[in-house]
């Protein structure tokens, strides 16, 4: 199999760039990113179903080892990214989807979590705007400024709320904590909560950006003339300034933690400590 210097030797089923183990925490983080920013490549919504099955077929042959000359890491890559982006399409845009799924989770968590968020989502933002209304000593443009940033602490609120119903069932069961080998050593609360802890974090800087990036500079933007004379560019200017802060913000937000995060056993419950002799066990955290 063909190789290039500044591609990694492929290996069936794991990321293509390196998620935890480096030594430098940058370098990981990095790493993260890259293999985020990978998944979410939107060219991968044009891939004809002919590729599809030709990058599928490519990876059954390297299973098999029955690949063809010539075929290069990079192309192995490239249809590994394909396949996956088929297998996490129709789950990576909701919390249960993404949560750890070692532990059955009731329906009823998908109402409570609904209903935290909307209501501290609304709860907020009315009470922060009323808040704003009854500030006297701010003047008009202040006030218009800060009402710009009211979303931000109302959907983080939100995003915590959602993420702490809807996986609420994992601190009370606690979830899977793994070996060296990737066996099972225990169920842990421990690892539960820090994985619900690190989901919560990610779940409030990812809006951060959207909602803090945007105001400034939409701000900016609004003083020029050309907007000034042309009031209907406002809109589609400010949904592309949008898009493109939620285009950098996805990546940078869910690569601050890896999705399959280590803690230390002594950390964890006793029994656990007790049941093996590794000093650093794996947890799924989500996304």
């Amino acid at each position: 199999m063909a190789e290039s210097a500044a591609c990694p030797a492929f290996q069936l089923g794991r990321p293509r760039y390196d998620q935890v183990g480096a030594p430098c925490p940058l370098s990981s983080f990095l790493g993260r990113l890259r293999h985020f920013v990978d998944i979410i490549d939107p060219s991968t919504l044009f891939v004809s179903e002919k590729k599809l099955k030709e990058c599928i077929k490519l990876l059954d042959d390297y299973k098999h080892d029955t690949l063809p000359p010539g075929v290069s890491a990079d192309q192995l890559w490239e249809a590994q990214k394909i396949k996956q982006w088929l297998n996490q399409s129709h789950n990576a845009c909701v919390n249960y989807a993404n949560r750890n799924a070692t532990k059955p989770t009731p329906t009823s968590k998908f109402l409570e979590g609904y209903v935290g968020a909307v209501t501290s989502a609304v709860s907020i933002a009315v009470g922060l705007n009323v808040l704003i209304q009854k500030a006297n000593k701010l003047n008009p443009g202040t006030r218009m400024i800060i009402q710009r940033f009211v979303p931000f602490p109302a959907v983080a609120s939100a995003n915590i709320c959602n993420v702490a119903l809807m996986r609420h069932n994992e601190l009370s069961e606690g979830i899977d904590v793994l070996d060296n080998n990737g066996s099972v050593v225990g169920s842990s609360k421990i690892a539960a909560r820090h994985a619900i802890m690190e989901t919560a974090f990610t779940r409030v800087v990812l809006p951060m950006p959207i909602f803090v990036l945007p105001p400034i500079i939409m701000s900016y933007l609004e003083r020029l003339r050309l907007l000034q004379r042309n009031r209907r560019l406002l809109l589609p200017i400010h949904s592309v300034v949008c898009l493109v802060t939620f285009g950098l913000s996805l990546p940078v937000a869910i690569s601050l933690f890896p999705q399959m995060s280590q803690i230390e056993v002594s950390r964890l419950e006793p029994e656990i400590a007790m049941a093996t002799d590794c000093k650093v066990l794996t947890y799924n955290k989500g996304l």
